[in-house]
Formats: structure tokens, C-alpha cells, sequence
């Protein structure tokens, strides 16, 4: 059997799963199994809650726009939530979403919206941001749902990571130099420690908040090259190196 079945939706839900369990879907679920993926009777999904693991449910037509998900048995034990956390200044709402689908992908297990000077708006919708990152673990075999905390001011942000937690900040200001050794002169690839990615606005930092998150114990100013980047942009370049040098990629 592949370690992955890619033939079975996979489907997020909140109740406890084991064998036997029958999950009556809503509306909105029935409708995207039956109507959208034109799955029928008996035809096999995958399920997970973020607690139990993921299991191999079938299919039961309940009406002509109603169904159950019988569960039958496990396929993949739980596993922890990655500890990789991506710090942002929030974006647009349709960009964020980009951003916030592409970080999960990328192995994010925190996604902390933080509040610069030059943020574009301070208002995040926290469960839409939730909503994508479910979205992206349905799509990519995620099991654990990543965090989405409330926004932070920087400062409290800073405060409020372990010392221990190396912080890779992108610094449109940093040298232009080879970002692997930059990364690998900062933490051992062999033993590598809990990780933190900040990625700014589009404004950039201020001269006050750079010499701050400068100023913080076991940082790293990289920068992504030669040109700027869009911030979403920077997300999935930063997270490949980062993943690539000092973390599950490697």
C-alpha cells in the first residue's frame, strides 16, 4: 500500500474519530463530496481532527443532498504540530490568503499575524486565516492544524518567543550574501533548533524596529537577494530556505 492514498478527499472535522463512528456531514460538506467531487456510495474519504490521527471513512447517501461518513480504521497516527512559527505583517485579505495557505504548506505549525508601523491594515479576520490554514492541511496531508493567534504588536511578539528559538529575519537591509551559510552559521543543520521566521511589510521596518529585532539574542538578518520581494513572495522563498537548511526538508 503507498504511503499516501492522493485518490481520497481528505476532510477536516471536529468530532472524536474511531472505528465505527458514524460523522453526519453538513450541508456545505455533503454538497462539496457529492455535487463538487461527484463522490458516491461507499466511495472512500479520509478524515482528521487534528487529534486522532487521520482514518479512512466511506461514503453513505443520506438523501438526494444528505450523507454520513461511516469511519472504519486508521491509516496514519497523530503527529505533532510542526514547531516552525512564521510571524507576518497582515496583508490584503485575498493575499493573506495566499500567504497563509503557502505557509502550511511549507511546514508553518504557528502563524502569528504582527502588527508594524507600517502594516497595511491591524484588522485580520482570525478565522478566515484558520479557515485556509485547514484548507491547506485538507490539501497537503497536514494532520495537525496549525496556531493562528490573535495579531500582536511587534514588541510583544519579540517578548514572547522562547531565547532559545532562533528568529530568521528577512532584512531588506542585510547584506546580499549567500543565504544557506547564513543560515547554517547560525544553527547547527545536524542539531537544529526550534525556529522562528519574521517576514514585514511591504513599507519594511522602521529604523526603531529593526535596531529592536536586531537587538534580540540569537537572530539572523537575511536577505532574500537582490531584489524585494512582495511579502507573500517572501514567505515561500524564506520557508524553502529555511526548511531546505535547518528544518524537515533537509
Amino acid at each position: 500500500m503507498p504511503a499516501y492514498d492522493f485518490t481520497a478527499p481528505r476532510l477536516h472535522v471536529a468530532a472524536d474519530l474511531a472505528a465505527g463512528v458514524i460523522l453526519p456531514l453538513d450541508r456545505a460538506q455533503a454538497n462539496y463530496l457529492l455535487n463538487v467531487l461527484r463522490r458516491g456510495p461507499d466511495d472512500p474519504v479520509l478524515v482528521f481532527n487534528g487529534r486522532h490521527g487521520e482514518w479512512r471513512a466511506h461514503l453513505v447517501q443520506t438523501g438526494r443532498k444528505g450523507a454520513d461518513l461511516h469511519v472504519a480504521a486508521q491509516t496514519r497516527p497523530q503527529t505533532e504540530r510542526a514547531d516552525l512559527h512564521y510571524l507576518f505583517a497582515p496583508l490584503k485579505s485575498a493575499r493573506l490568503d495566499y500567504l497563509a495557505q503557502k505557509a502550511v504548506e511549507m511546514g508553518a505549525g504557528t502563524i502569528r499575524p504582527v502588527i508594524t508601523r507600517f502594516t497595511q491594515g491591524d484588522r485580520v479576520n482570525i478565522d478566515r486565516l484558520r479557515a485556509n490554514a485547514v484548507e491547506a492541511a485538507e490539501q497537503c496531508g497536514i494532520l495537525a492544524i496549525p496556531e493562528c493567534p490573535e495579531p500582536e504588536r511587534l514588541p510583544a511578539a519579540l517578548a514572547g518567543l522562547a531565547p532559545g528559538r532562533l528568529l530568521v529575519f528577512c532584512d531588506e537591509d542585510a547584506p546580499v550574501r549567500d543565504p544557506v551559510a547564513a543560515l547554517r552559521a547560525a544553527g547547527d543543520p545536524l542539531a537544529p533548533p526550534p525556529l522562528a521566521v519574521l517576514v514585514g511589510p511591504e513599507g519594511g521596518f522602521s529604523e526603531e524596529e529593526r535596531a529592536l529585532i536586531l537587538a534580540r539574542p540569537n537572530t539572523v538578518a537575511l536577505s532574500l537577494g537582490p531584489r524585494i520581494l512582495r511579502a507573500d513572495t517572501a514567505a515561500v522563498a524564506v520557508l524553502t530556505l529555511v526548511q531546505a537548511v535547518l528544518g524537515d526538508a533537509r
